[in-house]
Formats: structure tokens, C-alpha cells, sequence
């Protein structure tokens, strides 16, 4: 029980898939523009990440391992993901059209949204069990959802306030996006 927390929080503070490995960074910059749209991508990362990470943990162990083909690891959590993604797409658009809608296109790049597959690549090579895959993918997609509302919230609270010009818009959110990398930075002695 131990180990699995471990893995949990330094999935989702210490090696922040976002702040301190930069993987994801489309969806987190493009979709955190308002708390409820950053949460509701969340929330799908999270199934996302979980279930993939999992599926991708059977997988390589059952499958790809014992017919010797590891090559095509790659080819193949990527099916598994854009699978998991068609499945929230569809979920999503018949129980929550509005956050369907104002996910946008960003829905769909979860199926290419580098975090999802890096995870799935991390646990193969940590070599974890289909329960220390879950507990990552879901530590890392938690660690996702914790930086994308954080980054949702600033920006909101941004928005209106005075500053020079040339500031607002893309420059303001990646020097917010840098400071919250270095304040995680803080958690890396944590573990």
C-alpha cells in the first residue's frame, strides 16, 4: 500500500507530467481558459490516462512479451488510446453536450496528447503490474488535473487586471505555466 501511494503522489507533484516532464502541454495551455472546461478535461484525462494505462500494462505483458514483439508497442497503445478517446468522445457528447462542445477539438487530441502515450511507455519500461500502472496512469492524470485548474483559475483571475499590453494573452500564460513549474519544483524533495 505504501509503494502505490509513492508512486501516486510523486506521479502527480514531483514528476508533474506537465510541469516538470512537459508532456500534454497543448491541452493544458489551449484548455484552461475557464475552471469548469479545465475540470472537465480533467476529468476525461483522468478516465483516459487510468484506463490506458491499464489496458497498455495487459497488453505488454500478456501479449506483446510473450509473442516477442515489443516493436510494436508503440503502434499499439496507440490504438488502445484513440479507442478510450472515441469512447469519452461519445459519452460525453450524449451525457454533457456543453462540455462536449466546449472541449472542442481538444477532445480528440487526447488521443495524440504525448502524456497519455508517454505514460503507458513509462510503465512498460518501469516494468509495473497492471495495479502499479493504474495507480501511475491515475497519480499522473491527477498531477494533469491539478495543473490545468490551478493554471484555469490564475487566468481567470488574470484576465481583467491591468497590466501592459504586450503581456496579455499567450506571453502572460507561459510565464504563469514557468512559475508554476518552479513552485512544483519544490516538491521534488518530497519523495
Amino acid at each position: 500500500m505504501r509503494e502505490l501511494l509513492l508512486i501516486v503522489v510523486s506521479a502527480a507533484l514531483v514528476n508533474n507530467v506537465v510541469l516538470s516532464q512537459f508532456l500534454g502541454l497543448c491541452p493544458f495551455l489551449g484548455v484552461s481558459k475557464k475552471i469548469e472546461t479545465a475540470a472537465g478535461m480533467g476529468a476525461a484525462v483522468i478516465f483516459v490516462i487510468t484506463i490506458a494505462s491499464g489496458a497498455a500494462s495487459l497488453i505488454q505483458n500478456y501479449i506483446l512479451i510473450p509473442l516477442n514483439v515489443e516493436f510494436l508497442q508503440t503502434i499499439v497503445f496507440i490504438l488502445v488510446i484513440a479507442a478510450l478517446v472515441q469512447f469519452v468522445e461519445m459519452v460525453l457528447k450524449k451525457m454533457m453536450p456543453a462540455l462536449y462542445n466546449a472541449l472542442g477539438v481538444y477532445l480528440p487530441l487526447i488521443t495524440t496528447n504525448c502524456a497519455v502515450l508517454g505514460i503507458a511507455v513509462i510503465n512498460a519500461q518501469e516494468n509495473y503490474n497492471i495495479i502499479q500502472s493504474m495507480v501511475n496512469g491515475f497519480g499522473t492524470a491527477a498531477g494533469f488535473t491539478i495543473s490545468i485548474v490551478l493554471l484555469a483559475g490564475i487566468r481567470e483571475r488574470i484576465e481583467y487586471n491591468d497590466f501592459n499590453p504586450s503581456w496579455k494573452g499567450s506571453p502572460m500564460v507561459l510565464v504563469t505555466a514557468g512559475l508554476m513549474a518552479i513552485a512544483f519544483c519544490g516538491f521534488s524533495g518530497l519523495i
